[in-house]
């Protein structure tokens, strides 16, 4: 019997023959199926460079904004489920309330489909240093640290303010808050793969700014980003 990390209650985790004669190690469940499926998962019809919900396949009106910037190098973003009610009191919790042991929920939620895109470098989107200071980890390292192995090229500026604390104007205008790490990046790494890992794709501001603050010491490398939702 384990206990769910979300609702509390015991629960018999569920093992298939596949798990049991697969190759790749075996992770412990730590939710119960019922409070799994309150995460909704996107569906097939999405935006193909966000991962937004549509009705119809195609670019959704906040990348055909960032077109008006990018041009056609739109940055593609891969998310598995919808921000609802259940997914934002879960991130109140594990940011706002300091509960690091819900990290093993997030990776649980995502880690099939992150083991799924390849890359030659995972580089997380870094805690600003009053956050990191105050909750005594970086919530997304956090996340992803044992998924997959990290190369925290990039470091945030201090007195940024946080995304989830402003509106969706707030965050267009917001300006660049990244800078890289030069004491990890290496000439070696142009031309390489680059998956930038989030927690929320809101905006893509984020995002954006991390991706044009690699491309400036990495021009020739393929970036692209995964947050567990969208």
């Amino acid at each position: 019997m384990n206990e769910c990390l979300l609702c509390k209650q015991e629960f018999i985790p569920e093992i298939s023959f596949l798990q049991i004669f697969s190759w790749s190690k075996y992770r412990e469940p730590k939710i119960c199926f019922r409070c799994l499926h309150q995460f909704e998962r996107l569906s097939e019809i999405r935006c193909k460079y966000c991962s937004k919900n549509m009705n119809v396949a195609g670019t959704c009106h906040d990348c055909l904004d960032w077109q008006q910037i990018y041009g056609q190098n739109l940055l593609y973003n891969y998310s598995v489920y919808r921000y609802n009610d259940y997914f934002h009191d879960l991130m109140v919790n594990y940011k706002r309330y300091d509960d690091y042991v819900l990290y093993e929920v997030l990776q649980e939620i995502c880690y099939k489909e992150l083991l799924k895109i390849e890359a030659d470098l995972y580089v997380p989107i870094p805690t600003s240093p009053e956050h990191q200071q105050k909750r005594q980890f970086d919530t997304i390292s956090a996340i992803f640290s044992g998924l997959v192995p990290l190369t925290p090229l990039l470091k945030k500026k201090s007195g940024c303010g946080a995304q989830g604390e402003k509106n969706k104007h707030e965050r267009l205008a917001s300006s660049q808050s990244f800078y890289i790490d030069k004491e990890k990046i290496k000439k070696s790494f142009n031309g390489k793969s680059i998956l930038l890992l989030d927690d929320i794709y809101t905006t893509g501001r984020t995002l954006y700014h991390a991706r044009d603050q690699l491309l400036q010491f990495l021009p020739d490398s393929e970036i692209r980003s995964f947050s567990i939702c969208r």
